[in-house]
């Protein structure tokens, strides 16, 4: 008999549970990190990264009271994910190589990073007896047009596999799929605010440009959520607001350029196209996928293409909408955010406080 599988619908789902993330000194893992062990009360929490630097500090700053162990290691490295994984209850997959431009021009290192690493954590999660594992994707995922994007698919389409194939009662394998995260190391906010501090102009690639946004906070929440909510192989999609990137633009000037000594009516905007790859809009939903695509309150979830083929897994989900969805999840098709709506969102986020801009890039170089 095909056994079904239940679900833990506490509250606070990882109390008292050793988890670990990869990627742990990215943006999205050090909220990961933080909210791991300030909020949700894990027994542990691992954090892996290659970064030297940067996890000696995170070490320095969620290490003092025991729960928070950091190590160097690489994804790519099977041996060391399987004596890492071992004891833990939850993995948060958040390593991987993400700038599109560095990726077309190096695609092995994304396939190693982004494709190979993924095959190697759902050996070691099998292996150790993982309960959850769930996947950070991208909304270059959908349609891809470059590299990054194709990597981010077929790690998707991983632990999609992995969920299919596999026995008995080992790890729910869950992915996550989102937007921009505004404020994120390398993405537009940084610049346009270093850009600013400088008296200007302001570059945009396409003044009719629309984006998915939304803070690290309501990012990492997703991550979290979808370890409680998903049952097996789905892709968990957040409803998120939409910006036109001249929008985005006018606003930071508006509010920031008065911080940093100076007048908005003297900063110009400058067009300067859009790098090669790159949509008009977003996508974090395709058309084929709404067949499959279920609506909750707060989410989408894309059911995977193809049912386990050991186990009856039921997909039930608390707050359930709609069974059925007909539209694609695309920003040139929602609604986008006023100037004011803008404004209030980057103000309820902290996305407009001054800050020292000694180290943020002036503007970005697509060769």
């Amino acid at each position: 008999m095909i056994p079904t599988r239940s679900r833990n619908r506490s509250v606070n789902h990882l109390k008292n549970k050793r988890i670990l993330v990869t990627g742990a000194c990215g943006t999205v893992g050090r909220e990961l990190v933080r909210q791991a062990v300030e909020e949700f009360e894990v027994a542990e929490c691992i954090g892996i990264d290659n970064n030297e630097s940067e996890l000696f500090f995170l070490d320095q700053e969620f290490g003092g009271d025991g729960r928070g162990k950091f190590f160097l290691g690489d994804v790519r490295d099977r041996d060391k994910l399987m004596r890492r994984l071992r004891g833990v209850d939850v993995v948060f997959h958040a390593a991987a190589l993400k700038h599109v431009g560095l990726c077309e021009r190096s695609p092995f290192e994304a396939v190693q990073s982004n494709i190979l690493a993924i095959q190697n954590l759902v050996g070691a999660a099998c292996e150790n007896g993982v309960e959850r594992v769930v996947f950070t994707s991208s909304d270059k995922a959908v349609n891809p047009t470059n590299v990054m994007g194709t990597s981010k698919l077929m790690g998707e389409r991983l632990i999609s596999a992995a969920n299919t194939t596999l026995h008995g009662d080992g790890p729910v394998f869950v992915s996550t799929r989102f937007g921009n995260v505004l404020g994120s190391r390398g993405s537009v906010l940084p610049i346009f605010r270093r850009q600013i501090a400088q008296g200007g102009p302001v570059t945009l690639t396409d003044r009719e440009m629309t984006r998915f946004v939304m803070s690290c906070e309501q990012a990492v929440r997703l991550v979290l959520d979808s370890a409680h909510l998903g049952c097996g192989g789905e892709v968990l999609i957040t409803k998120m607001p939409v910006v036109r990137i001249e929008d985005l633009a006018n606003v930071m000037i508006e509010r920031l350029a008065p911080k940093y000594g100076h007048d908005p009516a003297n900063i110009e905007i400058q067009e300067i196209g859009a790098k090669p790859g790159e949509k008009m809009y977003e996508e974090l939903m395709s058309q084929e996928e709404t067949g499959r695509t279920w609506e909750l309150d707060r989410y989408f979830v894309v059911r995977p293409a193809f049912p386990s083929l050991y186990r009856d897994i039921e997909y039930d989900y608390e707050n359930l909408v709609s069974r059925e969805v007909t539209n694609p999840y695309n920003s040139s098709l929602e609604p986008a955010l006023s100037r004011d709506e803008v404004g209030r969102f980057l103000e309820e986020n902290g996305l407009l406080e001054p800050a020292d801009c000694a180290d943020e890039p002036a503007e970005r170089n697509f060769p």
